[in-house]
């Protein structure tokens, strides 16, 4: 993906989610990026991200989703106003609840996508569902509920 991921707009004090902060050295630096209306993701998860041998670990899924979710509410959010990525003032959305159904084992060692699409959006709250699919099958799907944080509580 040549254009610029969501989480790169955000400004560095708020660069550091350990799902998504692009200034995380240890996280895992999510990209979330357009495809039609959809928000996508590709992870790569390593050998350390093991559950049992040749497994991804479900909390490392439920983080994705997290944030993943909670990113293209945002870009949605931009997109609904006219605006431009990271333009001010910033739009933030912090999870309000997270559910996560597990289909099947997700594999270990081959590219996971992490699909998300905006379901409803009513004042400050939006609800997001994604899918998380592995060589074509779907291993988890996922429901989040985020809140717009008030822009006097958005760290400057």
């Amino acid at each position: 993906m040549s254009e610029k991921a969501f989480q790169d707009y955000f400004p560095d004090h708020l660069s550091h989610c350990y799902g998504c902060g692009r200034l995380n050295e240890h996280g895992f630096q999510i990209k979330s990026h357009w495809d039609g209306d959809e928000a996508i993701c590709i992870f790569n998860p390593e050998q350390h991200h093991i559950a049992v041998p040749g497994y991804v670990y479900g909390g490392l899924i439920a983080s994705v989703i997290d944030c993943h979710c909670a990113c293209t509410a945002m870009a949605v959010s931009y997109r609904n106003e006219g605006r431009e990525l990271g333009t001010e003032p910033l739009i933030i959305y912090l999870t309000a609840s997270l559910h996560v159904d597990y289909l099947r084992p997700t594999p270990l060692g081959i590219p996971l996508i992490f699909r998300a699409s905006v379901e409803e959006m009513k004042g400050r709250k939006a609800r997001v569902s994604a899918t998380l699919s592995a060589e074509e099958e779907v291993c988890a799907r996922g429901n989040i509920v985020v809140v717009r944080a008030p822009e006097h509580l958005v760290p400057e």
